[in-house]
């Protein structure tokens, strides 16, 4: 990621609903592949290398262990609770990057249609979450979302699970100037890296996956896989 933040949503809305994510991401390189300059290719291709090369599992907290109180701000700027969340059950949250990704203005769509109905019929929440301040709620008009979205104020949440990096390129920023740090609303490169989070009703981590390159991130059976209260 470089200062400028020049990402469109692209939610490739013209694939057959059952699509696999995977599936999905592969058209959307495919279609980069078929119009995007070497040059653009080859920084995209080495950006996602090197968060992969860079990232360290033992950064994670394991299964079972504590996630301290935190405080979500919802689209609607109404403050949400880890009780608020799971007060009788597990709950799913989703990290995205921004609500312009284009990987996330894929992914997002496609866990509405795989995911968040086994989700709902077991009365499990399901929150997706960024940076982002305040909630692009655009993400969620594009792509017909019915769970909600919210923000993590100064990735307090993202830093606990230790799914916060920071981009190799910093260049300095003059005001007025698009960046990342501009369009996440937070003044900084710091970023999200997607990730499936599994909490359970007693504050404990059930489940974590993390996807240091965003072009690869968990197919719905690969979340539902660590639910069992979903018949």
């Amino acid at each position: 990621m470089t200062a400028t933040a020049s990402s469109s949503p692209h939610p490739l809305t013209d694939l057959p609903v059952a699509t696999p994510l995977s599936a999905r991401f592969a058209a959307l390189q495919a279609e980069r592949e078929a119009n995007w300059p070497p040059a653009q290719l080859s920084a995209n291709a080495h950006q996602r290398k090197l968060l992969l090369d860079a990232h360290d599992a033992q950064n994670h907290p394991l299964p079972g262990a504590p996630i301290a109180p935190f405080t979500l701000i919802g689209a609607d700027g109404a403050a949400i609770t880890q009780n608020d969340l799971a007060p009788n059950g597990p709950a799913v949250l989703l990290f995205y990057r921004f609500g312009t990704c284009p990987a996330c203005n894929i992914a997002l769509p496609y866990y509405q249609e795989a995911l968040w109905p086994s989700l709902k019929a077991a009365g499990i929440p399901l929150l997706a979450i960024s940076a982002q301040t305040p909630v692009d709620t655009g993400i969620a008009l594009r792509g017909n979302l019915t769970f909600p979205l919210a923000s993590d104020p100064d990735y307090a949440l993202a830093q606990r699970l230790g799914i916060t990096f920071f981009p190799e390129a910093q260049p300095p920023v003059e005001p007025g100037q698009d960046w990342i740090g501009a369009t996440l609303g937070t003044n900084s490169y710091e970023m999200v890296q997607p990730a499936a989070v599994i909490l359970n009703a007693d504050g404990t981590l059930r489940h974590l996956i993390v996807s240091p390159d965003w072009l690869d991130r968990p197919e719905a059976e690969d979340i539902l896989a660590h639910l069992p209260e979903v018949a």
